[in-house]
């Protein structure tokens, strides 16, 4: 074990309220007989001079006892010893000092017992991880390493490797997002069992896995991340698409930069970090429909490869168990990120529909991207960026002229044809071409009823 005193003035990295509420749980279990210490991520990012969004506090009382010393808790794991207390508007997850079996379906244990702060710090995932602070003492207790390792700036598995990641086999990925997430490498005997135990993810939850990945796509170093997924095995366990796409060829005259692979690798780090996950998710799955629809003509040519990608990505986001919205958005983002081609082509009602999108400034985004990682012409970006500027909100979205209700007055049926009507009369007011009730109704009876 090892003891490191802390200079004082390293609390101050923690919002006030955030620091002051677990300080106070820590104080009151303390003078209940309790030991009460930050753990894991807290410590880690104190020592890395990182933000600090939430503090994780690990304690020798068990869920009775916090149950009966604080007023607000809530059991979001009690059988495993993981409360939550909540101080003023902060909740602080608070945990029983424990070993845990291993993970049989994947995400919980299967037995837990509790124990004190050695063998819970022998039980988490990398020594970065397994620290503790006592803000009381000001000292940080390390009985793993973990302070060494953020020295060198590695990310290595607390005992046996093995062992570590058969626990929890989530830890293969997490492995990965940390070393992402910390710019640190990955261990070698830890990377070795990653890439040894990179199937067993199927094991885990999509939900899960999901959750890992798109840490890793909107983190601060996502090609980085692309290219561990790929080396380790990982890709080809989780998205065999994605990692179908090394090695396909495009046509060198638009593709100057090589493969599917690496372009898309290569927008990762044209755009990093891209912190939208849904953005994000878009850049990694917007050429997954190459593969499938590679030909060779007078070219290289992926006729298609948009439709195809689009469906490919509904399929990918359902198995990451993706909210419907963000299935939706991440679905026509690859499938209209092919839609800024011809923009200068564009009927004005067109264009001006297209650019009122809720999300346009992820189109932009990923279009920008998408040409920066390839032939560099961002020709059509300015282009729309232009065009946003010139065309008014009331311009893009107008207030209709006439309604189905004016339709029927005038002696039409209702049916689907009212919603054609009425766009093409929208069609006409975003071109200026109809700017009166008056004219929207003559151009009705000259087109339906003359």
């Amino acid at each position: 074990m090892a003891i490191r005193q802390i200079e004082p003035s390293i609390l101050q990295q923690i919002p006030k309220p955030l620091l002051e509420g677990a300080v106070q749980i820590v104080r009151t279990l303390s003078e209940a007989g309790h030991r009460g210490l930050f753990a894991g991520g807290v410590v880690r990012d104190l020592l890395l001079g990182n933000r600090v969004s939430d503090i994780d506090i690990a304690t020798s009382a068990v869920p009775a006892d916090i149950e009966r010393l604080f007023p607000r808790t809530i059991a979001v794991g009690k059988q495993f010893g993981v409360m939550i207390v909540v101080i003023d508007s902060n909740n602080y997850e608070v945990a029983t000092f424990r070993t845990e079996g291993g993970y049989m379906d994947g995400r919980h244990p299967s037995s837990v017992r509790f124990t004190g702060a050695e063998e819970d710090a022998r039980r988490r995932d990398f020594t970065v991880n397994a620290l503790f602070l006592d803000p009381i003492a000001g000292v940080i207790i390390d009985y793993a390493g973990g302070i060494a390792d953020l020295d060198r700036r590695v990310i290595r598995t607390v005992g046996s490797p093995a062992d570590r990641l058969d626990e929890d086999k989530l830890r293969v990925l997490r492995a990965v997002r940390f070393a992402c997430q910390l710019g640190f490498q990955i261990e070698a005997r830890t990377y070795d069992e990653v890439k040894r135990q990179a199937g067993n993810l199927l094991r885990v939850s999509w939900e899960r896995i999901r959750d890992e990945l798109l840490k890793i796509l909107s983190g601060p170093a996502p090609a980085r991340g692309l290219d561990l997924l790929s080396d380790s095995g990982i890709l080809d366990v989780i998205l065999p698409e994605v990692a179908a796409m090394r090695g396909v060829p495009q046509p060198p005259e638009f593709h100057p930069e090589g493969d599917v692979f690496v372009h898309t690798r290569l927008m990762f780090e044209k755009g990093a970090p891209v912190s939208d996950p849904n953005l994000a998710l878009a850049v990694l799955l917007h050429d997954v429909g190459k593969p499938p629809t590679y030909t060779v003509r007078e070219r290289i040519r992926f006729d298609g490869h948009d439709q195809k990608g689009a469906e490919m990505a509904e399929i990918i986001c359902r198995r990451l168990r993706l909210p419907g919205n963000d299935i939706e958005e991440v679905t026509e983002l690859v499938r209209e990120h092919l839609r800024f081609i011809p923009v200068h082509q564009m009927r004005e009602s067109t264009l001006k529909r297209f650019l009122r999108k809720e999300n346009i400034q992820k189109h932009l985004e990923l279009h920008r991207l998408d040409c920066l990682a390839s032939h560099g012409e961002l020709t059509s970006y300015n282009f729309c960026l232009e065009k946003l500027e010139e065309f008014s909100r009331e311009a893009m979205r107008p207030e209709p002229l006439i309604n189905g209700h004016d339709l029927i007055a005038m002696g039409l049926a209702p049916g689907p044809l009212f919603s054609e009507m009425l766009a093409e009369i929208e069609d006409q007011q975003l071109e200026g071409k109809i700017t009166t009730r008056d004219e929207a109704l003559a151009w009705i009876r000259s087109r339906y009823l003359s």
